[in-house]
């Protein structure tokens, strides 16, 4: 049997990027790097990397709401940081969406975001609420 793919986009992401937000792939969920970016906008939150991780988690809460689901159906996430040294503080943030039972997760150093990001973050999640 044929494993049914659905594509979703959220308005978090802007419009003419050459990927989409969500792909669905049989019960599992496919959430594309989020920024913080402001949502539908090529422009960053102010405030560093805890307004960035902040609105990185919006953005992806948004795009999970679209493909009809929720943070709370997570399994696993990778962050991208710029500098490790912000490690602790984009950990304070990820902490309030994740308080309880969080997902797996990896966090690796990179040279490098696109606009200039400090933190990009992407996940995996079980469709469904």
């Amino acid at each position: 049997m044929a494993i049914k793919r659905e594509v979703f986009q959220s308005a978090a992401l802007p419009r003419l990027l050459p990927f989409s937000s969500v792909v669905r792939a049989g019960e599992t969920l496919y959430v594309s790097g989020n920024l913080g970016n402001v949502p539908g906008k090529f422009a960053l939150v102010a405030g560093g990397v805890t307004a960035e991780t902040r609105q990185a988690l919006e953005n992806i809460r948004e795009s999970l709401a679209v493909a009809g689901s929720s943070l709370d159906r997570v399994v696993k996430c990778t962050v991208f940081l710029v500098d490790m040294a912000d490690f602790q503080a984009m950990n304070e943030v990820y902490r309030e969406f994740f308080p309880i039972d969080p997902p797996a997760r990896t966090t690796v150093g990179v040279q490098a975001l696109a606009m200039n990001a400090r933190v990009e973050i992407e996940c995996i999640a079980l469709a469904g609420k």
